[in-house]
């Protein structure tokens, strides 16, 4: 027995989020069919970050433990055959056996793009949140210093999470303009239920004017999901990659 890990990218349009659902189509359950389907056992895979519905990865991680004596940098070639086009493995190799993806430390860096112009562009529909109203990108970006450090996160944990604790701690934030597109940045040691797209939210709010950044700091404190900013749409929404430590 081995165990093989996977760095997947996919787009998350079609799809029920990454976890197996019993009624939906989900990334793992895609990925559980085809690898048991490829080496005649029954798979079941781990991974270290269960998206949402329409979220996007570039680099989401994964494991499998199997049976098989194709090595480990293999499956990349062989799964990238029989997967849909919107799921592809960027890499696969064999892992220590007690290398766990969720529970290994690790720092996961998540981006959120914006399309800010008057009128909507069909090519990105749906990998951008669209708002046409003008975002101050400079007074977003003063409003995540607040953010930054270990906190008690719990005005931004979306309703039905269950966690023993809300504190995460985010490593490093920015916010930036490239013509029409603001890109939210956010990195961390791990992250709530709907913690970025409620972050990307409030941080919306303040970049159209209705609060000053120094708004972010009492909303941190408050500890009150209300609070808080909306849950931003989906699809502006990409996991970029994970490091593990």
């Amino acid at each position: 027995m081995k165990r093989v890990g996977l760095v997947v990218a996919y787009d998350g349009t079609k799809y029920s989020g990454w976890q197996t659902q019993p009624n939906g189509i989900t990334i793992q359950g895609v990925l559980n069919d085809t690898l048991s389907e490829l080496l005649g056992e029954k798979i079941e895979t781990i991974g270290a970050s269960r998206t949402d519905a329409g979220v996007h990865a570039l680099g989401n991680v994964a494991v499998f433990d199997t049976e098989s004596r194709i090595p480990g940098e293999k499956f990349s070639y062989a799964l990238n055959q029989r997967l849909p086009e919107d799921i592809r493995i960027q890499l696969s190799e064999e892992v220590e056996p007690d290398f766990h993806p969720r529970y290994c430390d690790s720092e996961k860096t998540y981006e959120y793009r914006i399309l800010n112009r008057h009128f909507p562009v069909p090519t990105e529909r749906l990998y951008s949140y669209f708002y046409h109203y003008k975002l101050d990108v400079d007074k977003m970006k003063e409003a995540t210093s607040y953010l930054i450090g270990r906190h008690d996160f719990a005005s931004f944990c979306g309703s039905g999470a269950q966690v023993k604790t809300t504190i995460r701690t985010v490593t490093s934030m920015d916010v930036w303009r490239d013509g029409d597109m603001v890109t939210i940045r956010i990195s961390g040691t791990g992250f709530l239920y709907n913690m970025v797209r409620i972050i990307s939210g409030t941080l919306i709010e303040i970049g159209n004017g209705q609060y000053p950044p120094e708004r972010m700091d009492k909303i941190l404190k408050a500890c009150d999901r209300g609070a808080a900013g909306p849950t931003a749409p989906a699809q502006g929404l990409t996991l970029m990659g994970i490091e593990f430590f």
